[in-house]
């Protein structure tokens, strides 16, 4: 089996160099990763320059550009052959509800999927980050799923995994996305020179957190599998906007 890993933490991340150890028992792991860290890249690509694919000393490859690049120059031309499955992380931090909008962690396992290959994105639910290692026995035991038993089509997976010993775990969820508050407000502040410069402010809390939803399956020690698509039309609004364009 042929797995490309990448993240969006960055090649000299810890998620990312479990991962690709973990996984190795499965097969052929080739790392292709951003060289510093790109979160909140989401699916940007980048047009206005070229890009260098530079090999680090443990083998793993790195890109002077975002999670979207490394996926996509892998998949359409670096790689000899096209991977059986693309796995992005292991994130620092989770990727539930409105974060799967601005995730380079997902981000880099939708550009898989685009790609026409199953993929898998793959985030610690928590900020201690002390362990990894359950996140990647989840992401080993999910990739040996798929090469069991291979999806009928292409699939995306956005996995949110406790950030617990894995004996904590206390079972697999497949759910729906939930919702976030409003983010807080930006911080205001000066730098040296007097110029005003803006921090983007902390995501919301959980408003849809009910059962069913990521939020609610993590918080009980449980892995959240979030089966996710890429058509954005808002269908039901189809008729009402067509409507109202007709006044």
């Amino acid at each position: 089996m042929r797995i490309l890993i990448s993240n969006d933490d960055g090649y000299l991340s810890p998620g990312i160099e479990i991962l690709a150890k973990t996984l190795s028992e499965l097969g052929t792991v080739t790392v292709v990763a951003p060289e510093r860290d790109r979160s909140g890249a989401s699916n940007s690509l980048t047009l206005d320059r070229p890009l260098s694919v530079r090999r680090a000393g443990n083998g793993f490859m790195y890109i002077d550009g975002t999670p979207t690049d490394c996926v996509h120059i892998a998949v359409t031309g670096l790689l000899d052959e096209l991977p059986d499955i693309v796995v992005s992380g292991i994130n620092f931090g989770a990727n539930m509800g409105d974060d799967t909008i601005y995730s380079g962690t997902v981000a880099a396992a939708t550009e898989g999927f685009l790609l026409g290959i199953p993929s898998i994105a793959i985030s610690l639910a928590g900020r201690d980050g002390g362990n990894f290692a359950t996140a990647a026995i989840v992401a080993r035991d999910l990739v040996a799923r798929c090469r069991r038993s291979p999806p009928g089509k292409p699939m995306l997976l956005n996995v949110n995994v406790p950030d617990v010993a894995f004996d904590r775990v206390l079972g697999t969820e497949v759910t729906r996305l939930g919702k976030r508050h409003k983010s807080e407000s930006v911080i205001k502040s000066s730098t040296p020179r007097g110029d005003t410069v803006y921090w983007i402010g902390a995501a919301g809390a959980a408003a849809d957190a009910g059962p069913g939803t990521d939020f609610h399956a993590v918080a009980a020690n449980r892995v959240s599998v979030t089966p996710l698509q890429i058509d954005l039309t808002h269908i039901n609004q189809i008729a009402e906007i067509g409507s109202w364009l007709a006044r």
